[in-house]
This record gives structure tokens, sequence and C-alpha cells, in this order.
């Protein structure tokens, strides 16, 4: 009996991990048929209710291909219900006779999910609509899990994503990649939705992992399929940025899982190829004299990877650097990241007496009350450090995060 149960929850497991890693891509070829998000997402979903029923009795071999082949019947299935009258040559699917090797074979299609991003970038939808409809539909994330990258409510992000989705079937948008200017004009959108994607994989929201591993790769996959179609700097930096950061994966948790500060990672284990490469492609996008945020951002984290430890990291170029990001993006959190380079330089009481200035911007982001702890700390103000320390605590649900935090506030001890 508690065999069975212990079965069941692997087998759950194993499909919430599955719907994480291909609801992207299974969600672009529906879209792709039915030219609707939203029934493309409504019948997958009833076919992961429906997997959820029948594979702990037994699971198919080929998951992926049987979700798939799933959404499709129900897909058709509302459709009809939907209009009984119509006919259904929106989809021209047969089902019944595609094999399973054939739907292995279209899981392979990148272009598809290309084109999905390029629709929900669409510039009749406003750009916070825009990146929310792109990391639900193509990463499958949680509205929750939005709401955090954007530093807002749940039912905010959930009432962008519905609008949205209404405002593409109304206007009829088409499911395809622009060309020319068009192109262009959405590609900030574009790339403001896979850095995104990546930071979700770079700080995990909840659970034990601090990574997620499988949505940094799938960030720089969508990096590197944009960057064939369309080499412009932004794109190249955009990319370089995501490998100089992936490159210190290794060094950022400890053998035991703890979480490893960028100032005492063992640099020996970065990632010299990530790195090489990523510092090869922002030399060629920076030569080209277009500098935009995302290059100045790999510039940074360039600075970073050069330096052979944390004292000798060029904190005065770093600074300037986000003085010129800043006027590109003109953000509180690009404020408080150099505000902490200046503590960095040595210069703690400067760099405390201008933080009051984003203070009220970002009294719910949970970075900014562990930064203004350390400052604190490093002035010798205990009781001040503690509480801001408790207030960061507060703030995050990821286990790694937390037991980082409570060792820093047991450290004031």
């Amino acid at each position: 009996m508690e065999n069975n149960s212990a079965e069941r929850k692997v087998k759950k497991l194993d499909l919430a991990q599955l719907f994480r890693a291909e609801s992207g891509r299974i969600l672009a070829i529906l879209v792709s048929e039915c030219k609707d998000i939203q029934l493309a997402e409504d019948a997958l979903q009833d076919a992961c209710i429906q997997a959820t029923q029948q594979w702990p009795n037994a699971a198919p071999h080929n998951q992926t291909a049987w979700l798939l082949n799933a959404a499709r019947r129900r897909m058709i299935d509302r459709q009809r219900t939907a209009s009984r009258q119509r006919k259904l040559n929106a989809l021209h699917l047969n089902c019944t006779a595609q094999s399973e090797a054939n739907l292995e074979s279209e899981q392979e299609i990148p272009d598809e999910r290309l084109k999905l991003i390029f629709t929900c970038c669409h510039p009749s939808l406003n750009q916070n609509a825009q990146v929310a409809l792109t990391l639900k539909t193509l990463c499958g994330l949680s509205t929750l899990e939005i709401a955090r990258a954007y530093l807002c409510s749940e039912t905010a992000i959930q009432q962008r994503l519905v609008r949205a989705k209404k405002k593409i079937r109304s206007a009829g948008i088409a499911y395809q990649v622009p060309e020319g200017k068009d192109l262009s004009a959405r590609l900030d959108s574009v790339l403001t939705t896979i850095y995104l994607i990546f930071n979700e994989s770079y700080s995990a929201y909840s659970g034990q992992s601090l990574t997620r591993e499988d949505l940094g790769n799938e960030a720089i996959r969508l990096a590197e399929v944009l960057f064939t179609l369309l080499p412009e700097p932004e794109v190249g930096g955009l990319l370089a940025l995501m490998l100089l950061h992936q490159s210190r994966n290794n060094s950022r948790s400890s053998e035991h899982g703890e979480f490893v500060p960028l100032e005492y990672q063992d640099r020996s284990t970065w990632d010299q190829v990530k790195i090489s490469r990523g510092r090869r492609l922002l030399l060629g996008c920076l030569g080209q004299n277009r500098a935009g945020k995302f290059q100045i951002q790999a510039a940074i984290s360039a600075l970073h990877s050069e330096a052979d430890c944390w004292k000798n990291t060029d904190w005065q170029q770093i600074k300037l650097l986000y003085a010129e990001l800043f006027k590109l993006l003109p953000s509180p959190v690009v404020r408080l990241n150099s505000l902490v380079t200046v503590a960095n330089q040595g210069n703690v009481l400067e760099a405390m007496k201008s933080l009051k200035q984003v203070e009220s911007e970002l009294k719910d982001y949970q970075p900014f009350y562990a930064a203004k702890a350390d400052l604190h700390a490093k002035l010798g103000q205990i009781e001040d450090a503690r509480a801001c320390y408790h207030q960061a605590i507060s703030m995050s649900n990821n286990q790694v995060e937390l037991a980082f935090l409570m060792s820093k506030l047991k450290s004031l001890n």
C-alpha cells in the first residue's frame, strides 16, 4: 500500500517536471494549428489531467508525444462543443493516423516557439502583457513566478494574461515571425522576455534548488535562435550576458547545497568555455558602437569574470557602467546595484545615505532588504541589520536563499 502511494507521488512529480520542460514546445505546436492561445492552453491542461489519471497505471513510452496527441484530440473536442455546425478546417488534423514516430519528429521544430514569442510580443499589447504572456505560454511559469519578476500581485498578472489573450484573438494577430521594421520594433520585448526566463532559472522562486537549469538553457537556446535570425548587437549582448552569468553556476552553491555569494566563490570552477564565448560575442557587439542595456550588463559581468578575486575587481569601471545603464534603464533595481558597487569600493556610509532614495520603490523587493542589512552590518548597526535580515527572510521562499540569510542573521551574534 505504501509502495503504491510512493509510486503515485513519483508519477505526479514526473508529470510536473515534464510539463515544465515540454509545455512551451507542445503549446507552440498547438497554437500553430488552432491559432488560439486560450484554446491550446485549455486542451493541454485537459491532456495533463488525463495523464494524471492514466499514467499511474500505464505510463506511455513517449510521454511528450502522448501529451501532444491527447491535447490535439481535446482541442478538436472543445472546438466541436463550441461550434457544432462549423467544420474543423482550421485544424487540419488526423490524430488517429499519426504515428508516435511522427509526433517525435515534430517535437524538434524550434521555429514554432519563436513564432509564438513574436505573437505574444505584438505591438498592440503593452510590454508588461507581452512579457507575462510569453513567460506563461512558452515556459509554463506560474502567475506567482511572473508576479515575482514584475514585483506585483498575482491578480494583476492574471488580469494581464486574460486581456492579452483576448486582444490577440479579437485583433486577429498573425502567428508568425515578423520581417523588416516590424521585427526590430518587437525585438526589445522579446529580449526582455528571454532575460526574465533566464532570471527565473538563475534564482528559483520556490523549492530546494537555487537554479532551474532547464529554464536557463531554454533562454540561451532561444537567444541563439534569435541571434541567428537577427544578428543585432543587443541580441548578441543578451546571449553574452546569459553565458557569462551561467558560467558561475557550479560555484554558486557548496557541496552541501549552501549558497555561496560572488565574493566567496571559487573562481577556478567557473566555466571558462562559456566565459570565452561570452567575451567574444560581447566584443563583437560592442565593436558596432550601438551599446544597449544588455551589452552594458554583459560588460559588467565580463569585468567580474576577468578579476582573479573579489578584491581585484575593477569597481570603478563597474560603477561607470552602471551610470550608463541607468541612462538607458532608469529603474530602482539598477540604482540599488549601483549603490552596492559604491559600498564595495569602501564607501559604505555614502551608499547607505543614497539607499533612502530608492527605499519607497523597492519596499516589496527582497534583495533590497538583504543589501540594506549587509550595509548596516558593515557600519556596525547590528539591530538595524537584524531587522532588515528578518524582513528579507520573511519575503524569501527559496530554501537555499533562506538558509543563507539565516546564517547571515546568526553571524550578527
